[in-house]
């Protein structure tokens, strides 16, 4: 497989229309709202199993310090 550069991706770009840019714009900003979104959703997987495992921390913000402490 080749390897592309950001650069040459760019000079590819710059020759499409200005609607085609805008659209590629538009499609990628959907594509990393979609990738933020399943991070958070495998982040928040991963906190319900967490608590429904017990290893979670409960206590207060002091509480919290001084163990952070030890």
């Amino acid at each position: 497989m080749q390897s592309v550069t950001f650069n040459s991706v760019l000079e590819e770009i710059e020759t499409l229309s200005s609607e085609d840019q805008a659209a590629l714009i538009v499609i990628l900003q959907r594509r990393l709202i979609e990738s933020r979104r399943a991070k958070i959703a495998a982040n928040i997987a991963q906190a319900k199993q967490d608590y429904q495992s017990g290893n979670v921390f409960r206590g207060t913000v002091d509480e919290a310090i001084a163990q952070l402490n030890q």
